[in-house]
């Protein structure tokens, strides 16, 4: 994870980490309403403060376990608290990363995978968040544009309806899901084209994409 401050939070896993039960449990908790409401939901995916966690503890025989909780924090050591949502910074997962960059969720794990992306700020049950800052910094180095509108949402607390994955509703939310993207049109070149293909290939790459060539007979 990259060496920035984030605030403690935790997903099923993390809770489940934290009071030594099974993640089913956690999510079973928040089904009975136990755990309250996410303090945020990233990428359909529910994260509660530390400090939300923390009420639970000891509420009939929940206890949190101090050496877990130490772990805990040992792992994230640029970790703050925060006591509620309001003071949280703009937190986004693959699904905002992708539509604040006017791409799909998959073509930003393909450069997650390719480190073609700024380190997640945190990795909270196995899934990458980012501050967004950190991202708008990363689109400035590697010259890639970013949608204002959607920069704009978020900045004012707006997020694209989601449902937090593990607890079920009566109500089907939609979602609100970016446009399929487009891959790259196949380009025959000459030796004469040297320039252009070039081009082509700088353009592929930088997106993401993997090039094969094939000689023409």
């Amino acid at each position: 994870m990259a060496q920035v401050r984030v605030p403690y939070l935790l997903g099923h896993a993390e809770i489940a980490f934290l009071f030594r039960v099974e993640r089913q449990t956690s999510q079973k908790w928040r089904t009975e309403g136990t755990l309250p409401k996410p303090d945020l939901v990233a990428s359909g995916n529910p994260y509660w403060l530390l400090a939300t966690v923390l009420r639970i503890s000891g509420v009939g025989d929940r206890r949190i376990d101090q050496g877990q909780l130490g772990a805990y924090k040992a792992a994230i050591p640029y970790g703050y608290v925060l006591q509620n949502d309001e003071q949280l910074p703009v937190i986004l997962g693959i699904q905002e990363v992708g539509r604040i960059l006017g791409r799909d969720a998959q073509a930003v794990s393909r450069w997650r995978n390719r480190g073609r992306i700024a380190e997640a700020d945190l990795v909270l049950s196995g899934s990458p968040l980012w501050l967004l800052e950190t991202i708008l910094a990363d689109a400035q180095h590697r010259k890639r544009s970013v949608v204002t509108a959607e920069i704009a949402m978020l900045r004012a607390g707006e997020r694209a309806p989601q449902k937090p994955r593990g607890r079920k509703s009566g109500n089907p939310t939609t979602m609100v899901r970016p446009p399929q993207e487009v891959l790259p049109a196949a380009r025959t070149f000459t030796s004469a084209d040297q320039a252009a293909a070039v081009e082509f290939l700088a353009s592929v790459l930088t997106q993401g994409y993997s090039v094969v060539i094939k000689p023409q007979p």
